[in-house]
């Protein structure tokens, strides 16, 4: 992939995997997209009883049994990674899945051997597990505490990785909610810039726990009362909640090119900033935090904005995120073009 509308701060995307609700793969993934498929799973009394989740909770009106979550978690070649049985038993699965996926992408790379050749970063983060924690808690007496830290620590979801891949880039966890990939892709991008590292591994993962499960609605909070996500939908009425992991492999664009690689995408700029206090509470979003952001990596890409023609957003659902989003965007756009651009949110497919 060669364009003549260069500036220099092109980063490529040469390699990517992911995994997520109905899908194994981003082949996968891309064919239920096409055929509108929802992938969010209603949970059979069966299915969440064997996940211990209480009778009384489970007939509960309130109680929606849906959630996006992904199959086989259970599985993992703990001798590929030259871990014990013992090790990958009490590891968390995200840690787990998160190396699996990181080796996938680098197979869709090119890049499994001489890794020692490039200096690799990894940036990336994962959501704190506190319910497979308490569930390991019952054999404490036979584990090793530190053994127990290591595997399941979320701030050692990258260390690990570029441990034993022998990794000698920054290895930085990123914890920023939802938008934790992003900032992980957006600081990979300013270190291949700077020349922090050569390549880079940037991506997250989020598997919680009880795996199946659904939640209790509550009226005025995030979740939807009926399982089913709608954003930018006028019938929106909440968030589904949803599993799932995305990795990239990056270079700079002019080394990309260079040594041949496949290059799937072109990030041309990104931004990030904080809303700080102007939004009326803490887990609000703020119309003005993020025009500013999206101002910002316009600026970065240099792009007509009227050439713009799609917006993967993150579209919450909800009737107070989703008009913010959309006010935010008209006013980053600053154009009186109508019409030409399309936008959209996977969250209504996977949670």
């Amino acid at each position: 992939m060669e364009y003549s509308n260069k500036n220099g701060l092109e980063i490529a995307v040469i390699g990517m995997a992911a995994r997520f609700p109905g899908a194994k793969n981003i082949t996968e993934f891309w064919e239920n997209l096409k055929s509108g498929k929802e992938s969010v799973y209603r949970f059979s009394e069966k299915e969440l009883l064997e996940n211990n989740i209480p009778i009384d909770v489970i007939r509960n009106p309130n109680y929606v049994n849906a959630k996006g979550f992904l199959e086989d978690i259970e599985y993992f070649d703990n001798e590929f990674f030259d871990y014990t049985p013992s090790e990958a038993m009490i590891m968390d699965p995200q840690l787990r899945i998160f190396q699996e996926c990181t080796w996938q992408a680098l197979e869709d790379a090119g890049y499994t051997t001489h890794l020692d050749k490039y200096l690799v970063g990894v940036y990336a983060g994962a959501t704190m597990n506190f319910e497979w924690l308490r569930r390991l808690d019952r054999y404490k007496a036979k584990l090793n505490p530190f053994q127990v830290l290591s595997l399941n620590f979320r701030d050692y979801l990258t260390t690990q990785l570029s441990y034993k891949l022998n990794l000698t880039g920054p290895s930085v966890s990123i914890s920023t909610a939802c938008s934790t990939s992003l900032v992980a892709i957006n600081r990979a991008c300013k270190d291949l810039l700077t020349g922090d590292c050569n390549m880079a591994i940037a991506g997250g993962v989020s598997i919680s726990f009880p795996h199946k499960s659904g939640y209790l609605y509550q009226e005025g909070m995030i979740n939807s009362p009926d399982g089913h996500c709608r954003a930018f939908d006028y019938k929106s009425k909440g968030t589904v909640a949803g599993d799932g992991i995305g990795v990239v492999i990056l270079k700079r664009y002019d080394d990309a090119v260079k040594d041949g690689d496949n290059i799937h995408a072109i990030i041309k700029g990104s931004g990030v900033n904080n809303d700080g206090s102007d939004k009326i509470g803490f887990t609000a979003p703020s119309y003005n935090g993020q025009a500013a952001v999206i101002k910002d990596a316009i600026y970065m890409s240099e792009i007509d904005v009227s050439k713009i023609s799609y917006i993967e957003a993150h579209g919450t659902g909800t009737s107070l995120g989703d008009p913010i989003e959309i006010k935010a965007l008209k006013q980053a756009f600053h154009t009186d073009k109508k019409g030409y651009c399309a936008i959209g949110s996977v969250k209504t497919n996977i949670g």
